[in-house]
C-alpha cells in the first residue's frame, strides 16, 4: 500500500479531536522523501553535529557490550584469584541480567523525566561505579554489587540510546544510524572477548570505564533530543537543537512545524500508563515492539553464545580461534546490515535474518543428532561449526539490530517511555530465561533444543510477514500515525 494511502487511512480513522497533523500532500514526494530529506540535502556537509551526537550516544552501546562480554574471558581468573565456587561465579555472571531488568523498568520514566542526555549520564555513572567496584573487589559481595550496577547501566542504555538516535536523525538516515547501536554492542562484546585473553580481569574492568568517560564528556557538547524538548514545551531550545543537528544553513521550518504540530496533538491526550498500551489505539505498536523482542531472545541467541566454546571444542576446532572468528563475524555482518537497512528495508532484513537462524539451528541440531546416534562422525563437527557461524551471521544481519530500530520508531512520544520500558524489560527477561534454561534443555535433548529454537525462529518469520510494517522512508510522525491511527 502506498505511503499516501496509509497516511490518509490513519488520518480518517482518528477521532476529530485528537487527529495527528501530517505533512501536506504537496510536501511529501512520490519516492517517500519529504521535508527532512530536503533539509538533509541543504545542509549536506554541515551535519557533523548529527554524526557526533550519534557517536556519543553509541559509546553507551559499546559500554553495554563491554559489560556483556566481560564474564566469558575472565571466569577462570576470577574464580582462582578470589576463591569463588562455581555457584558464586554463576551468580556473578547472571546478576547482570537482573540489574538490566531493573534498568529496563525504570529507563523510560527516567528518560522522559530528566531527558535522553540525563538518562545516558546516569547510566554511565552506574557503569563506572560498577567497574570500579569490580576492580577493587577482594570478595564476592563487592564483585556482585559492581556487576549489578553495570547491569543497571546496561538496561538504561539499551532503551535510551536507540530512542535518542532515532529522535535526532532525519528519516533518510534513521535506520542506518540506529543500527549503529547494535554494531557498537557487538564491537564491545568482541573486543572484550579478544583483549580479555591477554589482560588481567582487573585491567579489563578498567577498560570498561573508557567508553563511559567518552560518553559523559561528549554529552556536554551535543544537544538534547529536539522531540523531547518540544514535548516539554521548551520551544527555543527545541528549535536551537534541531538547527544544530541539521546544520546552521539548513531550513528546518517544515520539519520543526511537523514535529511541533504532532507534539501539540499528543499533549491533548492523557498521560500514558502501562494499561494504556492495551487500548486499541496503541495495541498494534505494543504487539510489534514486544513481539520482536520475544522472538529476538527466545530464538536462542544467549544460549548459543553460552555454548559456543563447547560446540567448537566438540567439533575438534580450537575454541579460542573459534571464539575470535565468532566475534569478528558479528562485527562485520552487523556493519554490513547498517549499510543495507535503508536500501533493503527493515522487514526484508528481518525475514532474511530469521530464515538464516532457522537454517543455522537445523544444521547445528542435525550435528547433535548425528553425534547422539554415532552417524556420519566426520560430517557432524563440520555441520556444528557451519551451523553456529550461519546462526550468528544471520542474527547479526537483522534480528540483532532491527528490533531495536523498529522499537525506537513505532511508539508515539506520549507512550514511548512506558512502552519502551516494557519492550526492554521483555527483552532482558527473555535473555535471562534462555540463559537459565539452556543447560536444562541440552541435558534433556541436545538436538531437540535446536529444533525448539528453529521452530521459534520459523514463527518469527510468520510474525514479521503478518504483523510488522516496513518503516523506512517515513518520518516518525507519519509512521506512528499510520500504525496507531
Amino acid at each position: 500500500m502506498a505511503i499516501e494511502q496509509d497516511i490518509e487511512k490513519a488520518e480518517n480513522n482518528a477521532p476529530e479531536d485528537i487527529r495527528v497533523p501530517l505533512i501536506p500532500e504537496e510536501k511529501t514526494l512520490a519516492d517517500g522523501a519529504g521535508a527532512e530529506d530536503e533539509t538533509g540535502k541543504d545542509s549536506k556537509g554541515h551535519q557533523w553535529m548529527l554524526y557526533f551526537s550519534t557517536f556519543v550516544a553509541v559509546c553507551g552501546s559499546y559500554a553495554f557490550g563491554s559489560c556483556a562480554g566481560y564474564s566469558s574471558p575472565t571466569q577462570s581468573a576470577i574464580v582462582e584469584d578470589l576463591g569463588l565456587s562455581l555457584s558464586e561465579y554463576s551468580l556473578f555472571g547472571s546478576i547482570l541480567t537482573f540489574g538490566a531488568m531493573i534498568g529496563a523498568i525504570t529507563s523510560g520514566v527516567i528518560a522522559d523525566f530528566i531527558g535522553r542526555k540525563g538518562a545516558m549520564r546516569l547510566s554511565s555513572a552506574f557503569c563506572v561505579a560498577g567497574w570500579l567496584a569490580i576492580y577493587f573487589a577482594e570478595g564476592v559481595w563487592p564483585l556482585d554489587i559492581g556487576r549489578l550496577a553495570t547491569g543497571y547501566g546496561m538496561g538504561v542504555f539499551s532503551y535510551v540510546v536507540p530512542v535518542f538516535v532515532a529522535e535526532i536523525a532525519p528519516k533518510n538516515l534513521r535506520g542506518a544510524l540506529t543500527t549503529l547501536n547494535q554494531f557498537m554492542i557487538v564491537a564491545g562484546v568482541s573486543v572484550a572477548f579478544i583483549i580479555g585473553t591477554v589482560l588481567s580481569w582487573r585491567t579489563l574492568a578498567l577498560t570498561g570505564i573508557i567508553p563511559c568517560a567518552v560518553s559523559v564528556l561528549g554529552l556536554f557538547i551535543i544537544p538534547e533530543s529536539p522531540r523531547w524538548l518540544a514535548n516539554k514545551g521548551r520551544q527555543k531550545d527545541f528549535e536551537a537543537a534541531l538547527q544544530k543537528l541539521r546544520g546552521k544553513d539548513a531550513d528546518i521550518s517544515c520539519e520543526a512545524a511537523e514535529i511541533q504540530d504532532y507534539i501539540e496533538t499528543l499533549q491533548l491526550l492523557p498521560k500514558a500508563s502501562l494499561f494504556d498500551l492495551f487500548q486499541r489505539r496503541y495495541l498494534r505498536s505494543a504487539i510489534i515492539g514486544v513481539g520482536l523482542m520475544v522472538f529476538q531472545q527466545f530464538g536462542g541467541i544467549n544460549g548459543i553464545c553460552f555454548y559456543v566454546s563447547s560446540i567448537f571444542e566438540s567439533a575438534g576446532f580450537d575454541s579460542n580461534l573459534g571464539t575470535i572468528i565468532y566475534a569478528v563475524l558479528q562485527v562485520i555482518v552487523t556493519g554490513l546490515s547498517a549499510t543495507l537497512i535503508e536500501k533493503a528495508g527493515r522487514k526484508l532484513l528481518l525475514l532474511a535474518s530469521a530464515t538464516g537462524l532457522v537454517i543455522g539451528c537445523v544444521l547445528t541440531g542435525t550435528s547433535f543428532f548425528l553425534t547422539s546416534y554415532e552417524l556420519s562422525v566426520d560430517a557432524a563437527p563440520v555441520l556444528a561449526v557451519v551451523g553456529i557461524l550461519v546462526y550468528i551471521g544471520a542474527f547479526s544481519a537483522g534480528m540483532g539490530a532491527v528490533p531495536w530500530v523498529i522499537m525506537s520508531e513505532i511508539f508515539p512520544i506520549n507512550i514511548k517511555g512506558v512502552a519502551g520500558s516494557l519492550a526492554t524489560l521483555v527483552n532482558w527477561f527473555g535473555a535471562w530465561a534462555v540463559s537459565y534454561t539452556f543447560n536444562f534443555l541440552m541435558a534433556w535433548s541436545s538436538y531437540g533444543t535446536f529444533v525448539i529454537y528453529a521452530a521459534i525462529n520459523a514463527l518469527a518469520i510468520v510474525f514479521v510477514l503478518m504483523v510488522v510494517p516496513e518503516t523506512k522512508g517515513r518520518t516518525l510522525e507519519q509512521l506512528q500515525a499510520a500504525i496507531n491511527g
